[in-house]
């Protein structure tokens, strides 16, 4: 698991990972691991930035990217697993 710590106001920390969804049924199980999500759950490519509960969003976004969730520290352990299914893994040398 490769998630980034980002420290926020109100002493919350904010985690990274990048993910590939390369089907719909991707993008419907990771939806209903994020709509149990206590906080927020962001999913963005580039500067286009949606609710990572909404299907509609995260189906708009380019599934052929690699994409980045920006989630709360404490909504971790509901993640996890789906995170680490979705992982995108570039072995060294590539580019995305």
């Amino acid at each position: 698991m490769t998630a980034h710590r980002i420290e926020c106001g109100a002493g919350f920390t904010m985690l990274e990972r990048k993910i590939r969804l390369n089907a719909v049924a991707d993008v419907k199980e990771f939806v209903r691991a994020a709509e149990k999500c206590e906080y927020d759950v962001d999913i963005f490519y580039n500067r286009v930035v949606v609710d990572a509960k909404s299907i509609l969003g995260v189906m708009s976004l380019d599934l052929t990217k690699t994409l980045t969730v920006k989630y709360c520290k404490e909504d971790e352990e509901i993640l996890e697993g789906t995170l680490d299914k979705f992982e995108d893994v570039q072995p060294k040398g590539s580019v995305a």
